[in-house]
């Protein structure tokens, strides 16, 4: 039901080389660049390869530091199986965000809810999940 999502971000450089590196351990690539004459590159679009940009990091137009101030948004990305979520995970953590919950189980939301959650450097909830049974 989603078109896309739309991140502002701090610092679109080091945001790129964050989520180049995530959203790879989902199966997911930088799909689009916007670059604006007189303005510079503004925006990263990603999704699946061959396929539409449904998830957006880019400048904000303006910045309002009381929207961020409980830790941003919280978006969760599909993953195909329990270990991409085990890969998102590890690469969330190894591109500079921070812990906020290890893979793993959580019964509260359904029996199968399999998910890693992580901040990204500009403190947005981001998680990976996938809701399939696995032995």
């Amino acid at each position: 039901m989603i078109d896309h999502l739309s991140l502002g971000v701090s610092n679109l450089a080091a945001a790129r080389q964050y989520y180049d590196r995530v959203l790879a351990s989902l199966g997911y690539v930088r799909l689009r660049d916007v670059d604006i004459p007189g303005q510079g590159l503004v925006a990263h679009g990603y999704g699946e390869k061959g396929g539409n940009s449904s998830f957006w990091i880019g400048v904000p137009e303006q910045v309002k530091p009381e929207s961020n101030r409980c830790g941003g948004v919280h978006l969760a990305f599909a993953a195909r199986s329990r270990a991409d979520v085990d890969a998102f995970h590890a690469a969330a953590l190894a591109a500079g965000g921070t812990d906020n919950g290890a893979p793993g189980l959580r019964p509260q939301y359904h029996a199968d809810y399999y998910g890693a959650f992580a901040f990204d450097p500009d403190g947005n909830k981001i998680e990976a999940c996938c809701h399939h049974p696995e032995p």
